[in-house]
């Protein structure tokens, strides 16, 4: 993610970049020292798609500061 906007590891922490998921459960994290997207929930696709064919979590990235 840090890569993917250009920014260095450090800028990550200090503009408060933070990913969101639509519900209660967070499935996805930052990881702090390497700024990729890691799970940070255990992904249960039976559970979360049941009974549609293709299943997408959707979720955002917030980046606080202009870029």
């Amino acid at each position: 993610v840090a890569k993917d906007l250009g920014l260095q590891l450090p800028a990550l922490s200090d503009r408060s970049v933070r990913i969101v998921s639509a519900g209660r459960t967070q499935y996805f994290a930052l990881h702090g020292k390497t700024g990729h997207l890691v799970t940070a929930e255990r992904i249960d696709r039976e559970q979360l798609c049941e009974r549609v064919q293709q299943c997408v979590l959707r979720c955002e990235l917030i980046v606080e500061g202009e870029m």
